[in-house]
């Protein structure tokens, strides 16, 4: 039995999320359905991790397990072959069997998209979160920079979520900006429930004025929820990157 690795890239529109979920259309049925008609057997890929509805990404990695002698480095090309447009796998080889594309990731890499300006885009309403309010960057830039380290994240993490250890480490985050575009990159050894856009959420309150912007470290060491911004919607969301 092989053990094959995958780095998928998607746009998540048109999908409930990653994980199979019972009449709806997601990433890992779409894809689990592809590999099913090029080697005729089912299997269960193994996502690094669950991406919500409409969340992208360009650098999922997943894995499967397979008695087919397609060659490793040729999988991408027959998976892509017979995949919908909205996903493909830009990469693919054979791994040792005990990798596991969850349990064996070190940590990962997340971008976010803001488009700020007064009317919104249609060309990026699918791809980035509208922001007509003016933002004051500056102070969003300088909050930022107090996730960096190890705290308790538990502020930070949506309900519904079975998650019992919530500190995490976050080794860097950085906010740019390019006229109306605001980017976030933030890396980390792992990232609870919705972790990601509730700082998102949570620094756009900073520069719309409705949270202090030296109020981090207070959220953070209330562990509650309410203190903490607005959950920013899915469709800026990118996964970048997994790290091994």
């Amino acid at each position: 039995m092989r053990n094959i690795k995958l780095i998928i890239e998607y746009d998540g529109t048109n999908y409930y999320g990653w994980q199979k979920q019972l009449h709806q259309k997601t990433i890992q049925e779409t894809i689990e359905n592809s590999i099913e008609r090029i080697t005729g057997e089912k299997v269960n890929i193994y996502g690094s991790g669950r991406t919500d509805r409409g969340v992208h990404a360009t650098g999922q990695v997943a894995n499967f397990f397979t008695e087919s002698r397609i060659p490793s480095e040729k999988f991408k090309y027959a998976i892509n072959s017979v995949l919908p447009k909205d996903i493909i796998i830009s990469h693919s080889e054979e791994v040792d069997s005990t990798f596991h594309s969850r349990y064996s990731a070190k940590g990962k890499e997340y971008k976010y998209l803001i488009y700020n300006r007064e009317t919104p885009s249609p060309i990026l309403r699918n791809y980035a979160y509208y922001v007509p309010y003016e933002l004051n960057f500056e102070l969003m830039q300088e909050a930022a920079k107090d996730f960096i380290g190890t705290h308790d994240f538990a502020a930070f993490m949506s309900s519904g979520s079975s998650v019992k250890d919530t500190v995490r480490t976050i080794y860097d985050i950085n906010l740019t900006r390019n006229n109306e575009l605001i980017q976030l990159r933030v890396r980390g050894n792992g990232f609870l429930y919705n972790m990601v856009r509730i700082i998102v959420g949570t620094l756009v309150d900073i520069g719309i004025g409705k949270i202090n912007s030296s109020c981090i470290p207070e959220i953070l060491s209330s562990r509650d929820r309410q203190r903490a911004g607005h959950t920013a919607p899915p469709q800026g969301l990118y996964l970048e990157k997994v790290y091994y």
